[in-house]
């Protein structure tokens, strides 16, 4: 028996999310739909002509903990807050989502990170990032008996941003393989796969990183194609089980030479995209440490990322147990 079903290693962020017109994208320098990397000035800036705002924890692999848990799977969580008011406010959150969290809080600067995420009416989100306390995540905060008794431990491409923090996630590697444990890691944007793409291929053929998250556009950026077809080929070779998903268009998983696509659900409207990725991984993670088949597997991702998108925040405000329950899902 495990302890654990799914580990997330991440940044552990606390999103300040705002609506605002494309004009503001515009006018502020803001690439829309990425993942904008700023500094303390940049991010007391942007804060300053946000206009109303909601304060949530996110971060990405800390929304995955955070969905896995929700389904009622056994997560755990390693990420570096500092300890101040934005730093209570992430453990207070994930911890009340039955997450494992004791990450030791930093005692001084820089502060608990935070991301200006600013919605534009077509539910696009554009986020930007000022790490902080995020680039303090070392390999002293591996706690060696989690990543042991976690069947799967995942982490987010954009930790290989603070440079400490690919120390820790080779440590959890060596302890999950020897272990009999597997990795697995999300792409998380192709503005992080175009500064990183040598080293996640690398991570992927080494057999370092088992199964591999990426959306259509990390997957072309990956291989610098537009050729989508040919993107999905390459990912299958590259890595033992690959998840590349379309978004409206549903998902496709990848495993040698087979395939299987999942469609995505059915929605009134896109209110808010913060998170779906995240929250699919989280479905489909809950359903492979489940013993489900691939295929529902990738139900329960596309069910999860579907409910976020539907409200504003990156985090699940049903019971994922319950709502995949009256799908006939559980």
């Amino acid at each position: 028996m495990t302890k654990f079903d799914v580990l997330t290693v991440g940044n552990a962020i606390v999103d300040i999310i705002a609506r605002c017109d494309e004009n503001f994208i515009t006018d502020n320098g803001i690439i829309k739909g990425a993942m904008n990397l700023i500094d303390a000035e940049r991010a007391e800036l942007l804060y300053s002509r946000m206009g109303p705002a909601l304060e949530a924890s996110g971060g990405s692999a800390g929304n995955t903990a955070s969905g896995v848990a929700s389904f009622g799977g056994r997560a755990a969580y390693f990420g570096k807050v500092a300890n101040d008011q934005l730093g209570e406010i992430f453990i207070h959150d994930i911890r009340a989502q039955g997450v494992h969290f004791e990450t030791m809080p930093l005692a001084g600067p820089p502060p608990t990170a935070r991301s200006m995420i600013f919605v534009t009416p077509d539910g696009e989100r554009s986020m930007n990032t000022y790490l902080g306390a995020c680039v303090e995540l070392g390999p002293e905060d591996v706690e060696e008996s989690v990543v042991a008794e976690a069947k799967v431990t995942y982490f987010e491409g954009y930790l290989w941003d603070p440079p400490r923090a690919k120390d820790a996630i080779r440590d959890c590697a060596r302890i999950a393989h020897a272990n009999g444990r597997e990795m697995s890691m999300t792409l998380s944007d192709s503005f992080c796969v175009h500064r990183y793409r040598d080293e996640f291929l690398d991570l992927m053929r080494s057999g370092t990183i088992d199964i591999v998250f990426a959306n259509k556009a990390e997957a072309l950026a990956l291989y610098e194609t537009e050729d989508f077809e040919e993107a999905l080929t390459r990912i299958a070779k590259d890595c033992r089980l690959a998840v590349v998903t379309m978004s409206e268009e549903g998902s496709v998983i990848l495993t040698g030479g087979e395939r299987t696509r999942v469609e995505a659900i059915s929605i009134p409207s896109v209110v808010d995209t913060t998170g779906a990725g995240d929250l699919y991984a989280a479905g489909f993670l809950y359903g492979y440490t489940t013993g489900r088949s691939l295929a529902d597997c990738g139900r329960l991702g596309s069910l999860a990322a579907g409910l976020v998108i539907q409200h504003v925040g990156p985090r699940p405000l049903l019971s994922l147990a319950e709502e995949a329950r009256k799908a006939g899902l559980t």
